[in-house]
């Protein structure tokens, strides 16, 4: 291996002796050789860190440490790839905000599909309480809940609407 002033061999020569390697190991962890790239770059760039740093392992643990700091970044990736995945399909999800012009059909029609999206039991109490004009009481008694609870329900039910509404921008 090339050395360089006093610091050991090169980091292309360290490069050269454990990509193939890394670079395997990275594409069936993460079933992806592009990503696989961007992670094993990211453990030499580590590797290059550390030795400016002049806290570069010793050279008979390398090829563990190596392995050790690319899973551990392609553990990374796919957790950031699952947060982007699940950010994605919430925002997909979620229907178009009508323009404000539109007209008072259309913005009920948004409201009511935003609604249909809360969890079932706020769904249950918001329908009763505001499309059937029942009270926290006769709600209480349909539902089973106790009055208290009906609030609390329409309460978190009114407040996600609301905040969906503001950021979509029609609030």
């Amino acid at each position: 291996m090339a050395e360089s002033k006093d610091t050991g061999p090169a980091v292309e020569a360290i490069v050269a002796e454990h990509q193939a390697a890394l670079l395997r190991y990275a594409a069936r962890l993460l079933n992806d050789p592009v990503a696989a790239q961007d992670v094993v770059q990211e453990a030499f760039v580590r590797l290059v860190r550390e030795r400016t740093a002049g806290r570069l392992p010793p050279p008979d643990t390398w090829a563990g440490w190596l392995h050790r700091v690319t899973h551990n970044a392609a553990v990374d990736y796919l957790r950031r790839e699952q947060r982007l995945r699940g950010l994605h399909r919430r925002q997909a999800d979620e229907p178009a905000a009508p323009a404000a012009a539109a007209q008072p059909e259309e913005r009920m029609a948004y409201v009511l599909e935003l609604a249909r999206r809360l969890p079932i039991p706020e769904q249950e109490v918001l329908v009763l309480r505001l499309q059937e004009g029942r009270s926290y009481k006769e709600i209480s008694a349909l539902t089973g809940r106790s009055e208290g609870n009906v609030g609390c329900l329409l309460h978190q039910a009114v407040k996600t609407l609301a905040a969906r509404l503001q950021k979509a921008g029609a609030l």
